[in-house]
């Protein structure tokens, strides 16, 4: 699962992310609800995000005692917990700037590329997405893809980590009794992916690999956001019950 941007494109895209986060935020208002995670408020959503910027300068940092339920604590208490993101924000950004190439440090995805990189993409977009959660909470609705100013080559990226990193895990929900290919096809930027869905881990094969029985299409950006059921852009052929087990069995829960 290699990395496709340089490190200095996923700090760059860090910072974006975590500006319009906190932009959107400020929009919102802390106590409105965020309709992409319906159990969320906006202070819920600032909070999480935080605490997990938090979490990963601490590994970078080889810092094991760091205690993420204490820092999430501290964030619910803050006085302006959009500000003690922004914090926590720009202490990762100089983490990551100043940590060596050849740093060792835990990461958690399949055939995941080497500490300094793999925090710089993961957490690229994972504030991302939840910069989308908190313009969906500006906006009262789920976003489109013209809403979230996305640019294509890291959505295709952000699909990559998705569909080979995350989901062929052990601990992956997305399971069926009956085995299954999806196709998933950006059209923009040519990239393509063969998920091969069974009872046993989810295999991902980069590029197409046999006739699928359901097809994932769009732009990479429709894709990026449809993948991470942050919209419905994605154009799907194939039976409905695929999508509908998409949706259901792949949230990325925070544990």
């Amino acid at each position: 699962m290699p990395a496709h941007l340089a490190l200095e494109d996923y700090v760059a895209t860090l910072t974006k992310s975590g500006a319009a986060l906190r932009d959107a935020a400020n929009d919102a208002g802390l106590r409105a609800t965020v309709p992409t995670c319906p159990d969320w408020t906006v202070t819920d959503l600032v909070v999480h995000q935080g605490t997990v910027h938090r979490w990963a300068t601490a590994h970078l940092r080889g810092d094991s005692d760091h205690d993420t339920t204490a820092s999430h604590a501290e964030g619910m208490a803050a006085p302006d917990p959009v500000s003690w993101f922004s914090a926590g924000l720009d202490t990762l950004v100089e983490t990551l700037h100043a940590t060596p190439d050849d740093a060792e440090a835990a990461v958690f995805l399949r055939d995941a590329p080497p500490p300094r990189r793999f925090w710089a993409r993961r957490q690229a977009h994972e504030t991302t997405m939840h910069s989308v959660d908190a313009l969906s909470a500006a906006l009262g609705r789920w976003p489109t893809h013209s809403d979230a100013k996305i640019a294509p080559d890291l959505a295709a990226d952000g699909i990559d980590e998705l569909l080979c990193g995350f989901i062929p895990r052990g601990k992956s929900r997305l399971r069926s009794a009956e085995p299954y290919t999806i196709l998933v096809r950006s059209d923009d930027t040519g990239h393509t992916w063969s998920v091969r869905v069974s009872q046993d881990p989810v295999v991902t094969t980069v590029g197409e690999s046999g006739a699928p029985d359901s097809t994932f299409s769009g732009t990479a950006v429709q894709l990026y956001l449809t993948l991470w059921n942050r919209a419905d852009d994605a154009v799907v052929e194939g039976p409905t019950a695929i999508l509908e087990q998409w949706r259901s069995q792949t949230p990325i829960n925070w544990g």
